[in-house]
């Protein structure tokens, strides 16, 4: 695995540590608004690390996670396996989604990627990985037991990745909510990952 973790940071005396929400592989129709809605029902506002082809079919999904004041990351066009592709054509990849997708963040589907296309790619976008992935697309979990991922694995500076995709959805209409209800009991403060543009 390549790439780093950004905005790692330790919350100084008397500040609420901070944990940074994010979700992969949309936007689709039948998760992402109501995961937006969830997300403003919490006053959260997360990172959306989305698929290009998908933005292609739902730009008016795209527009609305801006609108509502999230912050967009490439992840690829295609959901590509860095690691199963030559440099060259993920990388091709990578910059058609740009092409629909105004963001610097870039997080490689799986985590995973060569060390040829982490330093390429290192040249253009900041590359976000994560510390905590709750599996909430796994049909082997139940909702109980991705807020329990939450629960045991959740750190100041945690960046945690949920999915708005179809396969997570079963799990996350109640993960999510128990989630975010969990980490604002615990007195965690919720942090974006911003973009230079």
């Amino acid at each position: 695995m390549c790439g780093t973790a950004l905005f790692r940071v330790k919350a100084r005396p008397g500040e609420r540590p901070t944990v940074y929400i994010t979700f992969d592989d949309g936007p689709i129709p039948e998760s992402t608004p109501w995961v937006l809605d969830m997300l403003d029902r919490y006053g959260v506002k997360a990172t959306f690390f989305m698929v290009g082809d998908n933005v292609r079919k739902y730009p008016e999904l795209y527009e609305e996670v801006r609108r509502r004041g999230h912050k967009v990351g490439n992840h690829t066009m295609h959901h590509l396996q860095g690691w199963l592709k030559w440099t060259k054509h993920y990388v091709r990849d990578v910059e058609e989604a740009a092409q629909y997708i105004d963001s610097d963040l870039f997080r490689p589907p799986h985590g995973w990627l060569r060390p040829m296309q982490n330093i390429v790619l290192k040249r253009r976008y900041r590359i976000v990985m994560f510390d905590l992935v709750t599996r909430d697309y796994s049909w082997r979990l139940s909702a109980e037991e991705v807020v329990g991922n939450v629960k045991e694995n959740a750190r100041p500076g945690s960046i945690i990745v949920f999915h708005d995709s179809l396969k997570s959805m079963a799990r996350l209409r109640e993960a999510l909510p128990e989630s975010l209800e969990w980490l604002k009991e615990a007195g965690y403060s919720f942090g974006v990952l911003d973009s230079s543009r």
